[in-house]
């Protein structure tokens, strides 16, 4: 990919991860730059949630590194992830249902009065904000999670993933059971991430998405990427191919 002079945000140099004698990560190889939209696509089992939960430091590699705006790390644990900047949002989203959209932005994080009270007139107004700037239309900033559409509620875990300081944001299946117009809202919302600077990797079986948001994409096979390729170059027909085997990166 040319990318000028610009350097990823991160990158991922043979990393490995076994489970007894299953190799899960066979040596994994993958780099995102700010401002792009990088897919990861394969069959169940070729390793993308184990490179996944990897970077947001659920599990250990059992060698290799990742490469964080230029330092090296031989694993992340999930404080560390958060920290330098990897949110992943995941399928189920891990919203509090009871709680209002404003305590879910800021859940854990919350600002304080005399460190004794949360401030929740600013916590509220930042909410606000964050959403604006997304782009998101919420009826009522004090309604319950609970109560909002498949997209609103992507859209609060994702303004909490850029509070809490994320630069790269990991999408899991972002679309899973929604329907058309949910869909559309999630995808406008992920495209805008890219636009205004971010770091995005979305994990997806839906081709039609992956083509309409990603400039690249990543293809593993059996615990390794074996293929990186431009959406330009590249049919889904190619993808698929490559994701089973039958076919080769095009010349």
């Amino acid at each position: 990919m040319e990318e000028g002079k610009k350097q990823p945000f991160l990158q991922v140099k043979n990393v490995k991860k076994r489970y007894g004698r299953v190799e899960a990560l066979r040596g994994a190889d993958l780099e995102v730059y700010p401002g792009e939209i990088l897919a990861i696509v394969g069959d169940n089992g070729a390793g993308k949630t184990t490179l996944i939960k990897t970077l947001s430091g659920a599990i250990s590699p059992d060698s290799g590194e990742i490469m964080i705006e230029g330092k090296i790390y031989q694993e992340l644990n999930p404080r560390q992830a958060l920290d330098l900047g990897i949110s992943t949002v995941y399928q189920d989203l891990s919203l509090v249902n009871c709680r209002d959209i404003a305590t879910n932005i800021f859940l854990g994080r919350e600002p304080m009065r005399h460190n004794i009270f949360v401030n929740k007139r600013k916590m509220v107004a930042e909410a606000q904000e964050f959403l604006r700037q997304l782009g998101m239309k919420i009826p009522e900033i004090h309604a319950e999670v609970g109560q909002l559409s498949g997209g609103q509620r992507q859209g609060v875990a994702v303004a909490r993933a850029i509070r809490f300081g994320g630069k790269l944001l990991i999408f899991d299946e972002p679309t899973a059971a929604m329907g058309v117009q949910e869909t559309a809202a999630v995808l406008n919302l992920i495209r805008k991430l890219g636009q205004r600077g971010y770091a995005v990797i979305l994990i997806s079986h839906n081709m039609y998405e992956v083509f309409e948001l990603a400039q690249r994409i990543s293809v593993m096979r059996q615990g390794k990427v074996v293929a990186t390729v431009s959406t330009r170059d590249v049919t889904p027909r190619d993808v698929v191919a490559l994701i089973t085997g039958a076919g080769q990166i095009p010349s």
